[in-house]
């Protein structure tokens, strides 16, 4: 059976703002937990006039207080614009307040334009080379605590927060089958790479603590209206409002 998720951007529609947006956000959450849908996942985008979704943690903190059995999560957490220890501390307190709920899918995207990524990064040494360690160091935090360990995540340490990687080309999918961690690929933006992605990854795929087989997910677009018509002006506004701001 194909088990289904919704990743949400919390889109600002014309004439709206973002409370309304994160009300719609949770709305929609609230109808898939009653579909049936097994996630929620919430993406990280900055500096985008159509997307109210760029502090993720919160929003989802937002969609898990108004839902009772869906898993909520990051689809994903940027995590070149933050410091492992603050992500493992945020989803530790969100898997400490909704216990058994709470997904944390990570990408090396800045999830904005170049000069929103710098400012992002500004007090950082944040840097997308380094994403392979920093995902070690933020599964690191998660582990049981060590007395050797000088720095924990409280809340975080021993939580087992379940990590995603996220991925639009095959260095997702090659990091992910390294570490024995799920691979969820951006097809509904790079449906070219899916089947190479995917064969790459369950081909070098290695068991892990979190992880004995491959498991993937696959994004795809969907948009819903009364009419074929209305159905094809709200897809073509949808993708004009969420491109970046150029300064």
């Amino acid at each position: 059976m194909t088990r289904l998720a919704v990743l949400d951007l919390a889109p600002i529609i014309e004439g709206g703002d973002a409370r309304l947006a994160l009300r719609n956000s949770l709305d929609l959450a609230r109808c898939a937990e009653g579909w049936g849908y097994e996630r929620y996942w919430v993406a990280e985008h900055h500096n985008m006039r159509g997307i109210a979704s760029a502090a993720t943690a919160v929003v989802i903190g937002h969609i898990a207080g108004g839902t009772s059995s869906i898993r909520v999560g990051a689809g994903g957490v940027m995590l070149p614009n933050h410091a492992p220890l603050v992500i493992a501390e945020q989803f530790g307190t969100l898997e400490s307040l909704f216990p058994g709920r709470i997904d944390l899918g990570i990408g090396r995207a800045p999830g904005t334009d170049q000069m929103t990524a710098h400012a992002l990064r500004r007090t950082l040494a944040g840097d997308i080379d380094r994403f392979p360690q920093d995902v070690v160091e933020l599964r690191d935090y998660f582990a049981e605590p060590q007395p050797s360990r000088h720095v924990q995540a409280v809340p975080g340490a021993g939580l087992k927060v379940p990590l995603w990687i996220l991925g639009s080309s095959l260095y997702g999918a090659q990091l992910a089958a390294l570490l024995g961690l799920p691979y969820a690929f951006a097809s509904h933006f790079a449906p070219a790479a899916l089947d190479e992605a995917l064969k790459t990854y369950r081909e070098h795929f290695t068991p892990s603590p979190q992880l004995a087989e491959p498991y993937v997910m696959v994004g795809c677009n969907m948009f819903a209206a009364e009419v074929g018509a209305h159905l094809r002006g709200l897809a073509d506004k949808q993708t004009d409002q969420i491109q970046p701001r150029r300064r």
